[in-house]
């Protein structure tokens, strides 16, 4: 059961709560007031529909657990919503809520500029007049993102160009206060000479003119992303379990 006790109000109350965590900076947006609860050493929150994900929880493990099974319980959370939760085994779901997808992720971030790497200054903002290329080079390297040109959520795309020819690109999806970092691709032919640790050097060091903190997602089982991105600076890090609820 939830409690009044529990209840965390506005972004603000929420921020405080986690210590403005990079990850809670970057979930709640500004111009609206989540709702939020803590729950021992963990915190989640509500988000207005038409923002993604129903919402996130940050700390423990089996706190997080309990406090999702009681929004649940107590209607506040329905059916066909996702939810981005601490890393933790699938037992822990068991009988308390049912899931039918499961994905493990983490959430980077870097508080610095990143070293400059080697062909970086071909990195370019792109514009609406790029978004055929950019949606042909996304469907033959990266179909399954979620990040494309039609995606109201970008702020901006970036690329790199290979005479008239897009060859890699990313999108920013900066919001909160926090930089992000998101589609990230190369062409399946250009792969293995430095363009994608160029378009995420290019990238990071754009946002990091506009924010403290830019962030990006990644799988946990993606190594040789996750050893990149280290490389470049990003050695902040959070384990996101992503369920689906039904």
């Amino acid at each position: 059961m939830i409690i009044a006790a529990d209840a965390l109000e506005g972004r603000d109350a929420i921020l405080a709560a986690t210590g403005h965590h990079p990850y809670a900076r970057f979930a709640l947006w500004h111009d609206d007031q989540p709702r939020g609860w803590r729950r021992g050493d963990a915190v989640g929150w509500l988000l207005p529909d038409g923002q993604g994900p129903a919402g996130a929880v940050i700390g423990a493990p089996e706190p997080a657990v309990d406090l999702v099974a009681d929004l649940v319980a107590d209607g506040a959370l329905g059916p066909d919503r996702w939810l981005h939760l601490p890393h933790l085994d699938p037992a822990l779901l068991a009988g308390r809520i049912a899931v039918d997808l499961h994905h493990e992720w983490d959430f980077l971030w870097a508080t610095a500029a990143p070293p400059h790497q080697p062909e970086e200054e071909r990195v370019v903002r792109l514009t609406d007049a790029d978004h055929p290329a950019l949606t042909a080079l996304i469907d033959s390297s990266f179909p399954s993102t979620t990040s494309r040109p039609d995606d109201p959520r970008i702020v901006d795309w970036y690329g790199i160009r290979d005479g008239d020819r897009l060859v890699a690109c990313g999108a920013d999806r900066s919001r909160g206060d926090i930089g992000f970092v998101a589609g990230l691709t190369v062409a399946p032919d250009r792969r293995g000479r430095g363009l994608g640790a160029a378009l995420t050097a290019g990238m990071t060091r754009a946002l990091s003119a506009r924010h403290d903190t830019v962030a990006l997602g990644v799988y946990t089982d993606n190594v040789d992303a996750i050893r990149l991105y280290r490389r470049l600076g990003y050695t902040g890090t959070l384990g996101r379990t992503s369920v689906h609820l039904t």
